[in-house]
């Protein structure tokens, strides 16, 4: 086709194309196209992470050694600063309050660490999660990965450092008198079934926090409120013993999976914390559905934000 142009030319016009009166979805489509940093179906989502792994390890470890690199004494803090916490706390709580309550004298000292070291892991999951987006906003515009690698990374490293304090929570058992045993082992699944938990926990504070920086500041207060309700400084059924609360009480504190993973690791390596004394009926199935409804609840509520990260 041709048409004359106004100063006496001739036009040629292009000829009908197939794809004319297409919309951009409908071409995309014929095109086998997709969207840019669309969010990827939740399967997939999975197989990618597994693509990253070395990545997400290789990212836990370098902020693992970043983390005390302008401290003289390096990765030594990793040990140090919850040991301290633990002299704080035996000095406030044990000697002063009589928190050890219903716990025998010569295991107090190590029930308090390890609940302080058990409670840590959570507590640093959590608030490392809460900046894992907000604070790495550079890489994540710059790159194209699962977002879930920050927050899983961060959570790993809290596991690495938690794993790095076990080697001295051995060195205060032995100190107390209190030798390795087979029920040492059940440490392992316990500390798995709470790696999951706390990578679902990092997961959630992840996306709030990539909308609401604010809430890093808030989060310490209430990782304390949960840390003091939690049983980190003393036995809660021995506390409540002769306090007239609701049973329902008693059941709530006992069942909060914070209490429920520092107890299996005290009933693990601790002989005289006893299962029929200081631990809830059914703790193990309480790990386990934390550590699951944690876990997915988690992983599902941050893939549905995927696309929105590192954009605003």
């Amino acid at each position: 086709m041709s048409e004359t142009t106004h100063d006496g030319g001739v036009a040629v016009s292009a000829p009908p194309s197939a794809d004319d009166g297409l919309t951009r979805a409908e071409l995309a489509v014929k095109y086998g196209l997709s969207q840019s940093g669309a969010r990827p179906g939740l399967f997939e989502y999975v197989r990618q992470l597994w693509g990253r792994r070395h990545f997400i390890i290789a990212f836990s470890q370098a902020k693992l050694t970043a983390q005390y690199s302008q401290a003289k004494l390096g990765q030594v803090w990793q040990v140090v600063t919850p040991l301290l916490n633990a002299a704080v706390y035996f000095f406030i709580f044990g000697l002063l309050l009589g928190a050890r309550k219903g716990i025998p004298e010569h295991i107090y000292v190590p029930f308090l660490v390890t609940g302080v070291f058990v409670f840590t892991f959570t507590q640093s999951s959590v608030m490392a999660g809460v900046r894992a987006i907000s604070g790495n906003l550079g890489l994540v515009r710059a790159l194209h990965f699962p977002r879930a690698s920050l927050p899983i990374s961060f959570a790993l490293q809290q596991l690495q450092q938690l794993l790095f304090s076990m080697i001295v929570l051995v060195v205060i058992m032995l100190g107390f008198g209190i030798f390795p045993a087979w029920s040492w082992l059940l440490v392992v699944p316990a500390l798995l079934l709470q790696f999951v938990f706390n990578t679902g926990l990092a997961l959630i504070f992840a996306r709030l926090g990539s909308k609401t920086p604010d809430l890093a500041q808030l989060m310490p207060f209430v990782m304390r409120t949960w840390m003091y309700a939690s049983g980190v400084m003393f036995s809660i059924p021995a506390m409540l013993a002769d306090k007239d609360v609701p049973g329902w009480v008693s059941d709530v504190l006992q069942w909060n999976p914070a209490a429920i993973y520092m107890d299996l690791i005290r009933f693990a390596m601790i002989d005289d914390y006893t299962y029929e004394e200081f631990l809830p009926h059914h703790v193990w199935a309480f790990a386990l559905g934390w550590a699951l409804l944690a876990g997915v609840v988690g992983f599902v509520y941050f893939w549905k934000a995927e696309e929105k990260y590192g954009r605003g």
